[in-house]
């Protein structure tokens, strides 16, 4: 991995994907290369995790880059980063002087990433190993949540996860370019940037990506929050 710039983010440097990486070792079980020839694999072991913490995601990128266009939506504040990847918006908290940054991401190579992304940036982030999404959200003032809605079964899993942030009086912003689950009737509009995304072609020209505010689901033509 080379630690680089994150495009529109120069603030930022993250341990970043190349053609020579090697990364495709990591779709395999335990991060190993293929077996020997006569050798049974594992097929009961767990499914192995793209390395989706090797990107800088469009919706990750412009929620970092709305935080450090405006530090007092986090300045002194407690600050989870739910699906954190690379720490991309995590270390954008903390640069914009959170109080606290704590990153969740399940991913154990994403976990790494995490730690020497923000070593790399001077920061300190507390990094939770697991997924959190059946629980009660953690001590916070706000939390962070950038392109976590490109599937079905993951949407269905974080939205009551910020229903209930919501319901204890978290804050609730999430980057996203337009991804197909994204709770649209959810959202009120904060900002857009135009920033490359994961799989774009270099050179190809970017599209607007949204910054969100999460707002309690309505009723009767009303906002009504969580009980």
């Amino acid at each position: 991995m080379r630690i680089a710039p994150v495009p529109a983010l120069p603030e930022i440097r993250l341990y970043a994907a190349h053609p020579a990486s090697g990364l495709w070792r990591l779709t395999r079980p335990e991060g190993r290369a293929a077996e020997p020839e006569g050798e049974e694999t594992d097929e009961d072991g767990p499914e192995p995790q793209p390395p989706y913490w090797a990107y800088a995601w469009a919706g990750g990128a412009v929620l970092a880059r709305y935080i450090l266009d405006r530090p007092e939506t986090v300045a002194g504040l407690r600050v989870l980063d739910i699906g954190a990847g690379s720490g991309l918006v995590g270390i954008a908290a903390a640069k914009a002087g959170a109080s606290e940054v704590i990153a969740s991401e399940i991913d154990r190579n994403g976990v790494a990433a995490l730690g020497l992304n923000a070593a790399a940036n001077g920061v300190a982030i507390t990094v939770v190993g697991e997924d959190i999404t059946a629980g009660p959200p953690p001590p916070v003032d706000v939390v962070a949540a950038g392109d976590l809605f490109y599937r079905q079964d993951l949407a269905d899993r974080v939205i009551p996860f910020l229903d209930r942030c919501l319901a204890a009086g978290i804050n609730v912003l999430i980057g996203d370019p337009g991804r197909a689950y994204l709770p649209r009737s959810r959202l009120r509009l904060l900002a857009e940037y135009q920033v490359p995304d994961v799989g774009q072609a270099k050179g190809a020209a970017t599209k607007p990506s949204g910054v969100f505010s999460f707002e309690p689901e309505q009723l009767g033509g009303a906002f009504r929050s969580s009980p």
